[in-house]
């Protein structure tokens, strides 16, 4: 495996390490929004492999570069795959940040797939035109809706299947350390 063990280990340390923390720092917050909801997923039984689709499809849908979309896109996943629908929406609002950072890379790539010229673009000047309205906002920018959302149809089901293959191993190994304790009657480790 790429990732080394004590990496994960110290990925995956107990509660009380971070405690100290005081929810001061971004460790702490990562370990209570995100991390302690996952390892309480694989305490109620759910299968890493489960989670891990979950979350990549969380991220690789909550990245899709037409505001809005990503949360209906994430739902129809969710219940179309039966995967855990609050997990793949945390991480789909989680996501939110990048998505916005990455819309005008992906209408690049469109237009580049598409061979059009550049479009003068910004992600201010996009948020000003959203103010006058959502439908002329709509109207203006269809061209780059289109591009984002070829250059995300390129990219995004590559994204998740990686995310989903790097995921996996984390998780399975999170299940299989101390976090998740053996289930009555099984072995101790």
């Amino acid at each position: 495996m790429f990732i080394g063990k004590n990496l994960l280990r110290r990925f995956f340390r107990d509660r009380g390490t971070f405690a100290a923390a005081k929810g001061a720092t971004f460790a702490a917050w990562a370990r209570r929004k995100l991390i302690e909801p996952i390892i309480e997923l694989l305490r109620q039984g759910v299968t890493p492999d489960k989670i891990a689709l979950s979350l990549a499809f969380g991220l690789g849908l909550g990245i899709f570069p037409v505001l809005g979309v990503s949360t209906v896109l994430c739902t129809v996943a969710a219940i179309a795959l039966r995967l855990n629908l609050p997990a793949i929406q945390l991480v789909n609002y989680l996501a939110s940040p990048v998505q916005l950072l990455l819309i005008i890379p992906f209408v690049r790539v469109g237009e580049h797939l598409v061979n059009d010229p550049p479009q003068p673009l910004s992600i201010s000047a996009g948020f000003k035109l959203l103010a006058t309205g959502v439908v002329h906002a709509v109207t203006v920018l269809w061209d780059a809706i289109v591009h984002a959302t070829i250059g995300w149809i390129v990219i995004g089901p590559v994204l998740i299947f990686a995310l989903y293959k790097l995921f996996t191993p984390l998780l399975v190994y999170a299940a299989r350390v101390r976090l998740v304790p053996p289930r009555a009657g099984g072995p101790a480790a």
